[in-house]
């Protein structure tokens, strides 16, 4: 006879098999989810569950944000109020050793505080930086490594949808997420930036100096190009963290804002307009679905006793809690590999979250903690989702396996921040202690 535990191992194994064979992740833990729950306790619960938890997800006002900040993301890509941002990084880093690549992260930056999107992120800035580096004789592997790992600054810079996610399963203040993520998305940033020149230094046929001259008029001129992010993330997020805007507010408040700038620029159309709204429902969706699902695999693994039984052999076998951040590490970089962020994160977060609180490890920290995990998955192969998007920005110009070369430099970075927050939880917590 199969008991319980076994029903809910087994559903886990059949879960990460259909992921595997890329069925969609949020059909993969509905579907599992739900036969699941009918083995063990009966169709009419499942179908009850299924009637009941869509509704109470898509009526949970924290889960407004997530469509708001996307559609203030594409508002701001269509009406290119992010386009300059490379060029006035440009025309003041122009002199520096890589200063092209070191342009690229500091708009990738910007870029990120109205996105939230790792993708989003590395597509945009590399169709505008790419070309550029190109012309500039750069050695590509550097080029498109660097605007592939430069995206990932897009998951920890507020406003990001997977802080959002996490803090909405796990009930934590999305703002303190938000501000938790701040310092280390801009160490990551600096770390970057500090790769780049090193091998400009070291190698200086990766990344020629150029050796335009570029007077001050012309840069203080450029410095406009930057105004339109600068007043989304000062109206937007001071707003939020000032606590006049809860989250979805601040959402609804940045994308009203953002379609304000565009239009007073005349920079988007009425169609341009649609496709924004036709993009963000299409990704808000996407993203409701998984987020029922996960929430359904929680109810169908509290029902088995499968979740807690992983969670008691975890916590047994490993007592000591920074062996137990170095098991998950290992545990999410495995997943990164195979798994997109959002699926990596809602399969494990039911059976580590019992383990975390029995350690004593603040859930704040960890949701950033974890959110940097799933980034560094998005460079590595085989399916590191970022390089992907930088292989259909070049074309046949760069191979898959040259560019997963390229970001090898910054993995190593993204590890050196990431044992710097396990050994100085100030590098999350300090802001949001500060500011509360």
């Amino acid at each position: 006879m199969m008991t319980p535990e076994f029903i809910g191992l087994a559903g886990l194994a059949i879960l990460v098999v259909l992921i595997l064979i890329r069925v969609p992740i949020g059909v993969s833990l509905i579907t599992v989810s739900f036969f699941g729950t009918w083995l063990l306790v009966g169709g009419k619960v499942a179908w009850g569950m299924l009637g009941i938890i869509p509704y109470s997800l898509a009526a949970d006002w924290s889960m407004a944000s997530v469509p708001m900040f996307i559609l203030m993301g594409y508002i701001a890509y269509h009406g290119r109020l992010t386009s300059g941002l490379f060029t006035a990084a440009r025309v003041w880093l122009n002199n520096i050793p890589g200063g092209l690549a070191v342009s690229a992260i500091f708009g990738a930056t910007g870029f990120a505080a109205v996105t939230g999107s790792s993708v989003a992120c590395s597509a945009a800035m590399g169709r505008i930086a790419i070309p550029e580096m190109e012309r500039a004789g750069y050695d590509m592997r550097l080029a498109t490594g660097a605007l592939a790992a430069a995206g990932t600054i897009g998951a920890l810079i507020p406003p990001s949808i997977l802080l959002i996610i996490y803090g909405v399963i796990v009930n934590i203040s999305i703002t303190d997420l938000f501000i938790g993520g701040i310092v280390p998305g801009l160490l990551i940033g600096v770390g970057y930036i500090a790769i780049i020149i090193v091998l400009a230094i070291l190698k200086p046929e990766l990344a020629p100096r150029i050796t335009e001259k570029i007077d001050w008029m012309t840069r203080i001129r450029h410095l406009k190009e930057v105004l339109p992010t600068l007043a989304i993330v000062l109206f937007v997020f001071g707003g939020l963290f000032a606590g006049v805007f809860t989250p979805g507010q601040a959402g609804a408040v940045g994308a009203a804002f953002a379609l304000i700038l565009c239009l007073l620029r005349r920079s988007i159309s009425r169609k341009e307009i649609w496709r924004a709204f036709c993009e963000t429902l299409e990704v808000s969706s996407s993203l409701f679905i998984i987020v029922i699902g996960a929430n359904l695999l929680t109810r169908f693994l509290a029902f088995s006793g499968a979740g807690d039984l992983l969670s008691g052999v975890i916590a047994d076998a490993v007592t000591n809690q920074y062996l137990l951040l170095l098991l998950i590490t290992l545990i999410y970089l495995v997943l990164g590999m195979f798994l997109d962020p959002l699926g990596a994160m809602l399969l494990t977060l039911p059976i580590f979250l019992p383990v975390l609180g029995a350690a004593d490890v603040n859930l704040l920290w960890f949701g950033v903690f974890l959110v940097k995990l799933l980034e560094i998955g998005m460079i590595t192969p085989p399916i590191g989702l970022n390089v992907f998007v930088m292989k259909s920005v070049v074309g046949n110009k760069v191979s898959v396996a040259q560019i997963f070369r390229g970001v090898v430099p910054f993995i190593l970075s993204d590890l050196v921040i990431v044992t710097l927050m396990i050994f100085v939880p100030a590098t999350v917590l300090l802001l949001p202690r500060l500011l509360s």
